[in-house]
């Protein structure tokens, strides 16, 4: 990977790391009620779903991370890019299909996740 593009990673994909490592982690501690101000959806979906895509988010986010940074595996970072993609599809799906149109979060999510995708292809 050139220097310019490993950096163009590290820009992109830290932040959406952290982002989903706090997102995740919410979600796998918190209850209902201490996730409904932040996550209508969470009325509709059941607990165990909620605390096993927190799992997902905190897993992917150290594969965004960690793989690149100890150059092992890396061909995990871009799964767990492509994983963000997916999810953020599906979240936007969740959002409009209860009636939410505040998705701004979830497309800026999700092309931050497709610019991971194409800067891990790099490297691979």
């Amino acid at each position: 990977m050139t220097d310019a593009l490993e950096l163009a990673y590290w820009i992109v994909a830290g932040p959406l790391a952290l982002v989903y490592l706090y997102g995740g982690g919410v979600k796998v501690v918190r209850s209902r009620e201490g996730l409904r101000p932040m996550m209508a959806w969470v009325d509709t979906t059941p607990m165990p779903a909620v605390r096993a895509i927190g799992v997902i988010e905190v897993l992917g986010a150290i594969g965004l991370i960690l793989p690149p940074l100890t150059g092992t595996a890396p061909w995990l970072a871009l799964a767990a890019a492509i994983g963000f993609v997916v999810l953020q599809i599906g979240a936007t799906r969740v959002h409009l299909n209860l009636g939410d149109r505040r998705i701004a979060l979830n497309i800026t999510l999700l092309v931050a996740a497709g610019a991971t995708v194409w800067l891990a292809t790099t490297w691979l």
